[in-house]
């Protein structure tokens, strides 16, 4: 889902005796110090061992990038290190918690989204846990029983929307759409670009945007009319904003775009105001979930890690961190959220298990509609 940063270290020498005396003094000294070489070798293991519990693997999509004071706070509430494992979006991430399910890579995971939770659950690689730390509005992002609820728990909330450069169409005189049906219209042609559905999961989300509104049989003819009208695609979120969208870095030449609705809040001019929105009814609605890894070497860890990203400290900073709404709903928003976005109040839905039953044959259809 989120939009995008790390760091390392090393050292170490002593020094070694050089005259006769100390010599002769180390030959006088060794049969009563052979016992205390096994006992450094002891205490080191131990040492080692103990480190090790102290720390825990994260295992997560590319865009994890958290606030690193709020990071710093959970190592001295706990007195856990977290070791960041990063691998692709959601899907990569998804697929590769599968793969190594015999062989766990990390203790924890971060960033399953819905449309990909029930890939994860299915295969079992993950551990019952249920955060005693979580508000009561979380329950509102529950996966259904039996397609992650109890093992993976809601963590954030983005919904995946078309966004438009409001100040592009004013200065253009132009009227912006207002639907999912207008972006099919001759006066729109060549001005929206998206991510693609198999290489991004924003462009997934949005797929499905399509398969909830239109349904099995109507959302091939809708790409097609989208692909008619000079729909670009790219093959993920950064490429469609920062350098097609226009209201991107790059200043491109497509006032509509796929995004999220989050999105306004990152194009603010000087008097406050954004100068983009989000259309609110052509949401799809994004969660991302954490869960503890089964056969993880640190589960206590992970626990703690998932009750720590339930509280307040870690909710309030995923606004400007991650760009995306906690799921506490009694976190305050920063200022420039509250003025320019909300999250979406009606969202477009397709099960979990509908979507597992059938991602993949609508992905090889999507692919067929999209290369013609």
């Amino acid at each position: 889902m989120s939009k995008f940063h790390v760091t390392e270290r090393t050292g170490g020498s002593h020094p070694v005796p050089t005259t006769v005396a100390a010599l002769v003094a180390g030959v006088a000294v060794l049969a009563t110090s052979a016992c205390s070489v096994s006992d450094t070798k002891t205490t080191s293991s131990a040492s080692a061992s103990d480190a090790k519990s102290k720390t825990v693997t994260l295992v997560t999509h590319e865009s994890w990038a958290p606030d690193k004071a709020v990071m710093d706070e959970f190592t001295k509430q706990t007195g856990y290190t977290v070791k960041v494992s990063k691998s692709g979006d959601a899907g990569t991430l998804a697929n590769k918690l599968v793969l190594a399910k015999n062989n766990p890579t990390g203790d924890v995971v971060f960033g399953i989204d819905n449309t990909f939770a029930s890939r994860v659950t299915k295969e079992g690689v993950l551990e019952p846990y249920t955060s005693k730390a979580a508000a009561a509005s979380t329950s509102t992002y529950d996966l259904p029983d039996g397609q992650g609820k109890g093992v993976l728990s809601p963590i954030d909330t983005a919904s995946v929307c078309v966004n438009v450069d409001d100040a592009w169409f004013t200065k253009n005189n132009k009227k912006k759409p207002a639907s999912l049906d207008d972006l099919t219209k001759p006066e729109y042609r060549n001005l929206m670009v998206a991510p693609g559905a198999s290489s991004s999961s924003p462009g997934m989300a949005f797929f499905l945007a399509t398969v909830g509104k239109y349904g099995e049989n109507g959302w091939k003819p809708y790409w097609t009319k989208l692909m008619s009208n000079g729909l670009k695609l790219t093959s993920g979120w950064s490429d469609a904003w920062n350098v097609d969208y226009t209201a991107g870095e790059g200043k491109g030449s497509r006032p509509i775009v796929v995004s999220y609705d989050s999105s306004p809040a990152f194009t603010v001019d000087g008097a406050g105001k954004s100068t983009t929105s989000a259309l609110g009814n052509t949401c799809f609605r994004s969660n991302e979930y954490a869960g503890v890894i089964k056969g993880a070497k640190n589960p206590e860890g992970a626990k703690a890690f998932i009750d720590f990203m339930n509280g307040k400290s870690f909710q309030k900073s995923l606004p400007n961190s991650m760009y995306v709404f906690p799921v506490d709903s009694s976190v305050e928003l920063p200022p420039e959220w509250a003025k320019t976005v909300k999250p979406a109040e009606k969202t477009i839905d397709v099960s979990p298990a509908q979507i597992d039953e059938k991602r993949q044959t609508w992905l090889t259809q999507w692919k067929d509609v999209t290369s013609k």
